[in-house]
C-alpha cells in the first residue's frame, strides 16, 4: 500500500476536535506530521503514524526544512487568526509552489491560488441551518440511508483513474453522477477524460464506494483497473496455430500472477481436438485462479467477448497476432475500449524494461499513469524514446510530466534522445514490453504502411516485442 504523507498545522478548539476524530478513525493508511502551537490540543494517545512538532508555523525558517525534506501530498491548515493563516500559506507557497492546501477559513480569504481549497466555516454553518427549514432539499450527507452511499473524491496526481475517459471505467454497483473541474460542474459523458484534481461525486453501495475510493487514491498496483478486474484470453482453436495458442496460454498465466488481484478467464471457441484442450488445461493443474469457458456453438467473436466483458469484468484482453489480422474480429474489439496484450516472440519472463516512444502528446498523456502502474507491478525499468529532443514547449511539458510521475511512483526513467530513426533502434532492443495507445489506424489494412511517419503504427507492426495497447480518446 502507498502511504501518503500529510502535513497538518493546527491551533484552537476546531483543531482539537479534528485531531481527536483523526485518531479515533485512524486506518494507518496515511502518515501525519502535526505542527501545533498549544499543548492542550494534544491527545492522550499518539499513534505511530502521527509525528508531532511544537513550533510557530509563521516562521519560514522553521517550516522550510520540514516541507523540503518530506514529500507531502496535502497540507491542512487550521488556525484561529486570519493574518497568521495568510502568512503560513505564503510561507508554504514560497517553499513549494504546487502543494495542495486545504485552509479552514472564517474570513472569506481568497489568495487567487488554484491549488488552495477553502473550507469556509461560516458558509457551511449557514447551509446546515438553512437545510433545517421546511421544503428545502438537503445536501449529500443527509440523503438516502445516511450510510455513505454518496461520496466525493478528488482524483490525485498519478492515480490510475487520471486521464481515463468515463466510458472506459467499469462502474458496477456504483456510478459517477457529477464532476467538478476548476470549481465548475461539467457534463458527465462517456467521452469525458478525468484529470488530476477533478472532484467526482459517486453514488452506490457504501462498501463498493469505499473500494472505489481506495482504487482512485492509490497510484500503483491497480491495472487492469479501472477498465475491469480480470484478464481474458480469447482462443480460436481453428484459426490459430498450436504454437501461438500455447505461447498465449503461458503469457496469460504469467500476467495473471504478476498483475494486481486478477483472475484469468480463458474463452475457447471452435474446439478442434481434445488433445489441444487437454494441453491447455494441463498448464493450470497447479492453479485455482482460472476459469475455462468453451463455446461449442460457433458464436460470432464480437457476441462472445461483448457478453463476457460484463459477466467476467474483463480488464485486459489477451489475443493472438493471427486473430488481429482479421478486421471482422478487431473492429468489434475496438468498440469495447479494453486494453489488449499482444504477444511477441520474446519470452515475457525475461522482460526487463517498459518502453514507450513519445509520439503525439495527447495520447501519451492519457496513458501515462497506466504505464507507471504496469511497470511497477511487473518490476521493470522505464525507458522513453524522445523523438524530438530539441522539441517544442509541449514536448518538454510532456517529458516534465513523465519525470513528475516518476517521482510519484518512485521510478527512475531512462530518456533516450532519439536523434536516429527510433523504429530502427526499437528493433535492436531486447526483453522489453512496449506500451502503446490504441489507434484505429493500427488495425486498418493500408498500402505503404511501412512509409508511415506514425511510430505507433510502425511499432504495432513489429512482432518481436510484447506489447500492451491502451484505449484512448482519439480526435
Amino acid at each position: 500500500m502507498n502511504i501518503k504523507k500529510i502535513l497538518i498545522i493546527l491551533d484552537g478548539i476546531v483543531a482539537k476536535k479534528l485531531l481527536d476524530r483523526m485518531i479515533s478513525a485512524n486506518t494507518k493508511d496515511n502518515h501525519y506530521d502535526i505542527i501545533y502551537l498549544d499543548k492542550t490540543i494534544l491527545p492522550l494517545e499518539k499513534p505511530s503514524n502521527f509525528t508531532f512538532y511544537n513550533f510557530d508555523p509563521t516562521s519560514k525558517f522553521k517550516l522550510s526544512p520540514l516541507i523540503k525534506n518530506n514529500f507531502y501530498t496535502e497540507v491542512l491548515l487550521i488556525l484561529q487568526n486570519k493574518a497568521e493563516t495568510i502568512n503560513v500559506v505564503e510561507n508554504i507557497r514560497s517553499i513549494n509552489a504546487k502543494l495542495n492546501i486545504t485552509v479552514y477559513d472564517k474570513w472569506d480569504i481568497d489568495l487567487n491560488d488554484s491549488n488552495i481549497q477553502y473550507y469556509r466555516a461560516t458558509e457551511i454553518l449557514s447551509n446546515g441551518l438553512f437545510e433545517t427549514l421546511p421544503n428545502i432539499p438537503v445536501v449529500a450527507q443527509n440523503v438516502g440511508l445516511k450510510q455513505g452511499e454518496i461520496m466525493e473524491v478528488r482524483i490525485p496526481f498519478g492515480s490510475s483513474y487520471a486521464y481515463r475517459y468515463i466510458g472506459s471505467i467499469k462502474q458496477k454497483d456504483w456510478k459517477i453522477s457529477a464532476i467538478y473541474r476548476n470549481g465548475q460542474l461539467i457534463d458527465v459523458r462517456p467521452s469525458l477524460v478525468l484529470k488530476p484534481n477533478d472532484i467526482i461525486l459517486m453514488i452506490g453501495q457504501p462498501k463498493v464506494l469505499n473500494n472505489v475510493y481506495n482504487r482512485i487514491s492509490r497510484n500503483h498496483g491497480q491495472f487492469p483497473m479501472p477498465f475491469g478486474k480480470n484478464i481474458y484470453l480469447f482462443l480460436d482453436l481453428l484459426k490459430q496455430p498450436e504454437y501461438e495458442i500455447m505461447v498465449l496460454v503461458k503469457n496469460a498465466k504469467i500476467l495473471t500472477q504478476s498483475l494486481s488481484n486478477s483472475k484469468l478467464i480463458i474463452r475457447i471457441t471452435k474446439p478442434s481436438t481434445f488433445s489441444l484442450l487437454n494441453k491447455i488445461e494441463e498448464q493450470f493443474n497447479d492453479s485455482n485462479n482460472v476459469d475455462i469457458e468453451i463455446d461449442y456453438y460457433n458464436k460470432p467473436v464480437s457476441m462472445l467477448i461483448t457478453s463476457d466483458k460484463n459477466r467476467y469484468e474483463i480488464g485486459l484482453l489477451v489475443i493472438g497476432n493471427s486473430l488481429l489480422k482479421y478486421q471482422a474480429i478487431t473492429m468489434p474489439l475496438l468498440s469495447l475500449k479494453l486494453p489488449i496484450f499482444k504477444s511477441g516472440y520474446e519470452d515475457i519472463k525475461n522482460i526487463k524494461e517498459t518502453l514507450i516512444i513519445l509520439n503525439d502528446s495527447k495520447s501519451y498523456e492519457q496513458i501515462s499513469p497506466i504505464i507507471f502502474d504496469i511497470s511497477t507491478q511487473l518490476k521493470t525499468k522505464i525507458k522513453i524514446y524522445d523523438m524530438n529532443p530539441l522539441g517544442d514547449d509541449h514536448d518538454k511539458d510532456l517529458i516534465e510530466y513523465f519525470e513528475s510521475l516518476g517521482d510519484v511512483f518512485n521510478k527512475e526513467i531512462n530518456i533516450n534522445q532519439a536523434h536516429r530513426n527510433p523504429i530502427r533502434e526499437l528493433k535492436q532492443e531486447e526483453n522489453i514490453l512496449q506500451i502503446l495507445p490504441i489507434k484505429k489506424t493500427m488495425f486498418e489494412h493500408q498500402f505503404f504502411r511501412f512509409a508511415s511517419l506514425d511510430t505507433d503504427i510502425l511499432s504495432f507492426d513489429i512482432e518481436l516485442h510484447n506489447q500492451i495497447l491502451i484505449p484512448i480518446i482519439e480526435n
